[in-house]
């Protein structure tokens, strides 16, 4: 049974720093990344790793700020996110796909974790 378990969100001062951890089971994966869906708002991507080589992708936003990596033989990727800001705040769910190419399209993903509430306060 293939199982995404992601954990490590929150509620941290606006500059503070958080790590999300994905802990996936059952298959590996050629892509896993994270995803955010503010209230009112779609979710949206946040970034993305090829499990083989590590490549990474970032939306615009968090780029210098958050870091994605995974542990190989953890079978377990992370989000490190540093200097975070209220509009950070969002349920942060970790994805992982099978498909060949990296993408930043939520429909491409096959798997979901269950999420993961982040609250940043100002």
């Amino acid at each position: 049974q293939v199982q995404l378990l992601d954990s490590g969100g929150g509620l941290v001062q606006a500059g503070g720093s958080l790590r999300l951890s994905c802990a996936a089971s059952g298959r590996t994966f050629t892509t896993m990344g994270w995803f955010r869906q503010a209230p009112g708002k779609e979710r949206e991507f946040v970034a993305a790793i090829k499990w083989i080589g590590g490549i990474t992708y970032y939306t615009d936003s968090v780029k210098g700020r958050f870091t994605i990596s995974r542990d190989y033989a953890k079978n377990t990727m992370y989000l490190q996110m540093n200097s975070l800001k209220p509009e950070d705040t969002a349920v942060y769910y970790c994805a992982a796909r099978t498909g060949l190419r990296a993408t930043m399209t939520e429909a491409d993903y096959e798997y979901w974790g269950q999420g993961t509430q982040v609250t940043v306060s100002s």
